[in-house]
């Protein structure tokens, strides 16, 4: 009977407590219901008490209510303190329940703490302390806390919600966990209702066939595929993809990178460097273009390998590259260029394909077809073989003025030690050569046709010729052979294309690329602020009377922009 009428009596003097303009009565917190009333002026000066009975203590404030086991509330300062099996209602949607809240009415924001559990109905956070505010629509913790929704669990040191976005803001030591991933970042935006994170700060995404790192990025967490835009490296497998931007898809298995490419092998030890390129993981394939190289180790030398494009297949154990158009390679000793080079792995063969010329020192070698076979067990160059109208042909050193010429079908040279020791002309061979003295003057030219020679190198250089089967030939002093009669015939001197350093791969056009800008390189594209800001703004009349003033709204799209 006391609780029931003192409620009562606090209703009839309500008018009298709350006796004020509209405009404070609208911002003043409002006793929904008291229970019991006490007041303790020794403890809390100034404060009504009150506390449940069969019921919880209510509040409420601007379109919120509040229920809590004990209330002091101040009213002159419009501010609260509830304590015990607290809960927040705002809307249909937002609820936070906790031990202790002080709420203040005039800036309209809630302190909570003491398993502190805050949900809109799509995401439940947990943390020890949050704060509400009611005026922004913003809640905020800076102590730790957990976030569960229907696809991750998110933990930070600190974190923010945006209510009308629906976005949250993570900062220091962000966990996302996933049934299929993890990702670790500085600082992360994610959007409730799309599920898509913004990284800001060295972030790592971890799956089960990948690991991706990025220092800016974005990532749709729904269906694994995101893009990187500053650092970025993606572990995929067996290969290493860096780039100044990467984009990833899971589904597809695919992953791209554009502007300064890395692309790493980590069973074959090959490294492809480009402007643009694609991996994909299923095909095990890679696509490579924009000054593109291929670099491999042969013998503690690197060889550097170009075309415009370059393709890589097959599993690591049989891959197969290709370098498609203006193809040429360089490493210290050997040089060439044709049209296409077809190299694979299973058989260590490497074919120079259309207009083949190959450089060994200063030895250039011409033919219908080049091949180079290197030893599966060893990996170093094992043989060579020129096919069809086979034509080797060196500058004479001493005199800098003839050519050293030897010619047959075919050519087949073999390396020892990674150095071509031996090379045999076959088939209708013939030998223009200058033989010096240990003094190094002429004593003739030795002009012989043959059915086989046999050429002995030192230091990429002739030491030693022989002829086989019934060779027809002599040595012409340099007066009697005339200079119309010391070039074979076919002869055709290239020395001038001749790549002499790994630099001279590249032409004119592969040294002028001019880079795509990468959009967004010091912050992502938040597309889904895009997307907010034009839901927003659809309703401006600013924007119904002269539309055209608006800015154009790129495309929406989840990968790297170039």
């Amino acid at each position: 009977m006391y609780k029931t009428t003192l409620f009562l009596v606090f209703l009839v003097f309500m008018p009298t407590i709350w006796g004020q303009e509209t405009e404070t009565e609208e911002k003043q917190l409002n006793i929904v219901y008291g229970a019991n009333f006490t007041k303790n002026e020794e403890k809390y000066p100034g404060a009504s008490i009150f506390s449940k009975d069969e019921r919880q203590v209510q509040f409420e404030h601007q379109g919120a209510d509040l229920w809590c086991d004990y209330a002091i509330f101040y009213q002159k300062e419009n501010r609260l303190k509830a304590i015990g099996n607290i809960r927040l209602q705002q809307g249909d949607s937002i609820q936070m329940t906790s031990g202790n809240i002080d709420y203040d009415g005039k800036i309209k924001l809630a302190k909570s703490w003491e398993t502190v559990v805050f949900t809109d109905g799509q995401f439940t956070l947990r943390t020890d302390t949050l704060y509400f505010d009611r005026e922004k629509q913003e809640s905020y913790y800076n102590s730790g806390g957990t976030v569960v929704d229907s696809a991750n669990t998110l933990t930070s040191e600190i974190g923010r919600y945006f209510t009308i976005p629906k976005k949250m803001q993570f900062l220091d030591s962000v966990y996302i966990k996933n049934p299929e991933y993890t990702i670790e970042s500085e600082r992360l935006d994610y959007y409730e209702i799309t599920k898509n994170a913004y990284m800001y700060g060295p972030s790592t995404i971890t799956g089960e066939a990948y690991k991706i790192y990025c220092e800016r990025g974005f990532y749709d967490t729904k269906i694994e595929s995101g893009y990187g835009i500053k650092n970025t490296r993606i572990d995929y497998s067996n290969r290493i993809i860096e780039g100044d931007s990467l984009f990833f898809d899971k589904k597809t298995e695919f992953a791209s990178a554009t502007n300064n490419v890395v692309i790493t092998d980590t069973i074959n030890q090959g490294i492809i460097k480009a402007h643009y390129g694609e991996v994909w993981k299923l095909k095990d394939s890679l696509f490579a273009t924009k000054r593109a190289v291929s670099i491999s180790l042969v013998e503690n030398d690197s060889l550097y390998m170009h075309g415009d494009t370059l393709m890589v297949t097959g599993k690591p154990e049989a891959r197969i590259l290709r370098a498609f158009r203006n193809a040429k390679f360089y490493k210290t000793d050997l040089s060439g260029k044709c049209d296409s080079i077809h190299f694979e792995e299973r058989t260590g063969i490497t074919q120079l394909i259309t207009n083949p010329i190959l450089w060994n020192g200063e030895n250039q070698m011409t033919g219908d077809s080049i091949h180079l076979i290197s030893d599966l067990e060893t990996e170093k160059l094992d043989s060579l073989k020129v096919l069809n109208n086979a034509f080797i042909i060196a500058l004479d050193t001493i005199s800098n003025e003839g050519y050293n010429q030897a010619k047959g079908k075919d050519l087949f040279g073999k390396f020892i030690d990674n150095e071509l020791k031996i090379i045999d002309l076959v088939k209708n061979t013939e030998v223009i050569y200058y033989l010096y003295n240990d003094d190094e003057e002429l004593i003739g030219i030795n002009k012989t046709i043959c059915s086989a020679i046999r050429l002995l190198m030192a230091n990429n250089d002739i030491e030693d010729i022989t002829f086989f089967t019934n060779p027809d030939g002599d040595i012409f002093p340099e007066t009697e052979l005339p200079e119309s009669s010391r070039k074979l015939r076919g002869f055709i001197w290239r020395g001038d294309e001749r790549i002499r350093t790994k630099d001279a791969i590249f032409d004119e056009d592969d040294n002028n690329i001019e880079l795509v800008i990468i959009q967004g390189i010091n912050n992502p594209i938040d597309t889904d602020a895009e997307e907010e800001d034009r839901d927003t703004n659809e309703g401006d009349p600013i924007n119904k009377i002269a539309p055209n003033t608006k800015a154009t709204k790129p495309k929406k799209q989840n990968k790297a922009k170039k």
